[in-house]
């Protein structure tokens, strides 16, 4: 199994996002409201101007989405991610990624 964590940027496509993962099987999720580094230093800490190039497309607020996933659900995940996000290397969008884990507990079997 994997930790599945996906920062969206695109909020306005946590709905999709959701129901997307619903129609992949994936019927458990942990949202938390975040808000980026970027947002952070281009907002309350001067910075040299050179340097804000490197936070272009950050958002004041987004979504940290985790959930743990069989491994072989990750790659449809993804494809569907890429589905509703468009290209995720495109500032703005989000951020995906997994981590395998050893040991899960306080899930159903079929998880």
């Amino acid at each position: 199994m994997k930790l599945l964590i996906l920062i969206l940027n695109k909020v306005e496509k946590l709905e999709e996002v959701l129901e997307g993962f619903l129609e992949v099987g994936v019927t458990g999720a942990t949202l938390i409201d975040s808000v980026g580094m970027g947002h952070i230093l281009s907002e309350e800490v001067p910075i040299f101007a050179g340097l804000r190039f490197m936070f272009a497309g950050a958002k004041p607020q987004n979504k940290t989405i985790i959930s743990v996933i069989k491994n072989e659900k990750e790659e449809e995940i993804l494809r569907l991610l890429k589905n509703i996000l468009g290209d995720l290397y495109e500032p703005g969008t989000g951020i995906v990624f997994s981590i395998p884990l050893d040991r899960v507990e306080g899930l159903k079997p079929e998880l």
